[in-house]
């Protein structure tokens, strides 16, 4: 049996996949669905939480679907607890990424975020674009 991958998308992301179902980022999110678990952490689902309960987003999807899609991730994905913390992004907010990816053991971090994706690799962990991981053998 092949190994299952260990995938970490940043919020972006996954609010993007909510929003288009047919996005890049939306099958990128059910290719690491389905090839392996979604890594997150308490850090990374506040963050979620708190931009998925902007009152922006009202406009384009119901809250009771944020809920409901938040909660099915959750759900679904591994919850890792951060014992070694990381300060090394030129954006502190997402070291938290980092972090749950060194704790978390990840295979890949995807994010379009170019403070992010300067660091690739990741202390050998890529950090791809949505495209580049749907595009890619993991």
């Amino acid at each position: 049996m092949a190994k299952r991958g260990r995938f970490i998308f940043d919020t972006n992301v996954i609010v993007s996949a909510l929003l288009i179902k047919t996005s890049v980022a939306r099958r990128a999110l059910d290719k690491g669905r389905e090839k392996g678990n979604i890594l997150l952490s308490l850090e990374t689902i506040e963050e979620l939480h708190d931009t998925l309960s902007h009152p922006a987003f009202d406009h384009y999807i119901d809250e009771e679907d944020r809920i409901k899609f938040a909660t099915l991730l959750i759900r679904e994905a591994l919850l890792v607890e951060i014992t070694e913390h990381v300060v090394e992004c030129r954006d502190p907010k997402d070291d938290k990424f980092l972090e749950l990816a060194v704790n978390g053991k990840a295979d890949v971090i995807v994010s379009g975020d170019e403070d992010l994706q300067v660091l690739n690799p990741f202390r050998k962990i890529p950090i791809l674009s949505p495209r580049e991981f749907l595009e890619s053998d993991l």
